[in-house]
């Protein structure tokens, strides 16, 4: 790609005539957009019977773009297989948890993994990559679209049988899934992988292992299905390949951008919830470390469909949006989408272009949009997101453990934005890094939700403390095996050892009336806890009132130069908001952070690297401005005037670039 911050946005040239494409391009051309999405659900377009395949229409379309100085993601249309697959071919179709076929429309219709979907996706992708993989507007590929959004697991008999594949692949034998399982428990007890049924209806709950487990057969099948159509786009195009993800999806994303080049998402977060957007920033930045991230698709002023719609954005926050995200290590922020849907499902969504070609309510906010990634790009360009010092440990798969065990229906997305969101407003640069990331250059390290820790990743995290950091495990992490059982050597496992406690009891503290007390805070706690019994290490929240009084719920032990700090249960409320960020804040102190800010609440300070020096990007976000203290000599790249020492107002959605000599003090 060409070194430059990317204004783009979703295009459907197939649904519109000549006239029609001729007036957006013009529009386009004011209104800033430099780059497109297109092709991805246009299969029937490119193959209206079997076997028929011209992609003409669309080498055209992407001339005429680059001619117009507009560039070309394009994409597999995959998600919408035409009437010539569906029809009469229910053995092909996506089959749901309730044992529903799927029939023809929407999206998302065909099983991925059925054997003739792959063929002809196959097919329709080779052609695609062989007519435009040279053209010199094709920048990007992204495959498919939002792989597993509005469906989950599939229960049809393609997937049964690749699923005792991949049970035969993990276990070996068929008495080392019974012992792993442990599945004499109910008769459940197996003689041949091909009797291990699939997580379909059933009386009652099925077994954690088996629905746990074909989740993560589901994940991985949709990744390998990926890495397919990017090795068929690769023998023709050097442009690079990713995919539009979420953390709503049923995807593993650590895996699925794997083999991909760059990582992208999609996001429709509301102005009131910016925590949810900004979460997905601080963890796309890290799929593909060092490679800027794409927004493939946020609303220009609200989402849509046939039955809901959103509140629309004020106007300013779009502006404040953008340039959060080119400063958090974006290099493109596109819409969905251009010109409005005539027709379909999604016809009341927000777009740039009414369908009779006026502009929408959101129009002028891309217009600052533009004028703002003009402003910030020659600066952005010449520096690198700072590296941050805190990081907290994603994973999907735990999503699929919290899916199978939510307790009191806890989700997974809230669990973790919520929990993210104090390290903001504490005004800490952070990274959320997948469960295989490195963890060099962290100094503080948060591990929490996931139930199940690999024996790499507890050996790395150990090997992180060795050196120095401090690491701390919880709530609701480690009580489960990788099969999805529980330890029987331990609580926690080998993670009490190594943190100097024995897990006395685990059991669910909401409703028990129990207090915890640390760091001069009172709080009740709650959720599916911990209480621990100190051996070498020591007690630093207690346990006041409830079950367990007197006993431990964190605990801390020095490990070479660092420290394991064990989080048992979870501060609840108000006041456990405050116990938390007195946790936060004691430990980054411990840690001697030096990336954190006393950026006021709803404002965002994002550090960039240049060559000796420093630069602040601060962005309101909430509408209400803001201030953050500076506390050295700096210079304001916009207003292009010193800066000295002292409270630097921000307001109403504005945006800021302060430059910093010497990367050393912030």
């Amino acid at each position: 790609m060409n070194r430059k911050l990317y204004h783009g946005a979703a295009y459907y040239p197939e649904l519109w005539d000549a006239d029609v494409i001729e007036q957006d391009i013009k529009i386009m051309k004011e209104t800033g957009i430099n780059v497109v999405r297109i092709g991805e659900f246009a299969w029937s377009k490119m193959e209206p019977e079997e076997g028929q395949i011209n992609i003409g229409f669309f080498t055209d379309m992407i001339s005429q773009l680059y001619e117009n100085g507009i560039e070309t993601v394009m994409c597999t249309p995959t998600p919408t297989p035409p009437i010539w697959f569906s029809y009469d071919h229910p053995e092909r179709m996506f089959v749901d948890g309730q044992g529903t076929v799927m029939g023809h429309g929407s999206r998302q219709h065909a099983c991925t993994n059925n054997a003739y979907f792959r063929e002809k996706a196959a097919v329709i992708t080779e052609h695609i990559a062989r007519a435009v993989g040279h053209l010199p507007g094709v920048i990007g590929w992204q495959l498919d679209n939002e792989f597993k959004a509005h469906v989950a697991e599939c229960m049809c008999q393609t997937c049964k049988t690749l699923w005792h594949g991949w049970l035969e692949e993990r276990y070996g034998t068929i008495g080392q899934l019974n012992e792993a399982w442990g599945t004499h428990i109910w008769s459940e007890y197996y003689h041949r992988f091909e009797q291990v049924p699939q997580p379909a209806p059933a009386p009652f709950l099925h077994h954690s292992s088996l629905r746990t487990m074909y989740q993560l057969f589901s994940m991985e099948k949709i990744a390998e299905f990926a890495d397919e159509q990017a090795a068929i786009i690769r023998k023709y195009s050097d442009a690079p390949i990713t995919h539009n993800s979420s953390v709503a999806f049923h995807v593993d994303n650590e895996r699925l951008f794997k083999n991909l080049d760059f990582a992208s998402f999609d996001t429709y977060a509301s102005s009131t919830n910016t925590p949810a957007y900004l979460i997905n920033c601080d963890l796309w930045r890290n799929f593909k470390k060092g490679r800027a991230f794409w927004i493939m698709e946020t609303s220009p002023s609200f989402s849509a469909s046939l039955e809901s719609y959103a509140a629309p954005h004020p106007n300013g926050y779009l502006k404040a949006e953008a340039v959060a995200a080119y400063a958090l290590g974006a290099e493109a922020f596109c819409y969905w989408l251009w010109r409005q849907q005539r027709t379909g499902c999604e016809q009341p969504h927000g777009s740039v272009i009414s369908a009779w070609g006026k502009p929408t309510v959101g129009y002028t906010n891309v217009l600052e949009v533009e004028q703002a990634r003009k402003e910030i790009e020659s600066v952005l360009l010449a520096t690198i997101p700072a590296q941050a010092e805190l990081a907290i440990t994603y994973s999907d798969r735990s999503k699929a453990y919290l899916k199978t065990e939510p307790h009191q229906k806890l989700n997974h997305r809230g669990l973790v934005t919520a929990f993210y969101e104090r390290f903001l407003t504490l005004g800490i640069h952070r990274d959320l890094i997948p469960e295989g990331a490195d963890l060099d250059g962290y100094k503080l390290l948060f591990t929490p939700f996931i139930h199940y820790l690999s024996p790499d990743y507890i050996n790395r995290a150990q090997q992180f403390v060795e050196k120095g950091g401090i690491w701390v495990v919880g709530p609701l992490t480690g009580g489960r095996t990788e099969h999805h059982t529980i330890h029987t050597d331990a609580a926690l496992g080998q993670l009490e050892q190594l943190a100097g406690v024995e897990t006395l009891y685990t059991y669910p503290m909401d409703g028990t009336n129990s207090i915890g007390r640390a760091f001069g805070e009172s709080a009740p706690l709650g959720m599916w806890s911990a209480v621990f019994e100190t051996k070498e290490a020591a007690a630093v929240g207690i346990i006041e009132e409830g079950l367990a009084p007197g006993k431990a719920f964190i605990t801390e032990q020095k490990y070479g130069k660092g420290k394991i700090v064990m989080l048992g249960s979870m501060p609840m409320g108000e006041e456990g908001d405050m116990l938390l960020k007195k946790l936060i804040g004691h430990y980054a102190g411990e840690a001697q952070l030096s990336l954190r800010t006393n950026v006021t609440q709803g404002t965002i300070v994002a550090p960039r690297v240049g060559d000796g020096y420093t630069v602040w990007v601060i962005v309101n976000m909430d509408g209400h401005g803001g201030s953050v203290t500076i506390s050295q000599e700096g210079y304001d790249l916009l207003k292009q005037q010193p800066l000295f020492p002292g409270k630097l107002e921000i307001g109403k959605y504005e945006y800021r670039l302060i430059q910093f000599e010497d990367t050393r003090r912030y």
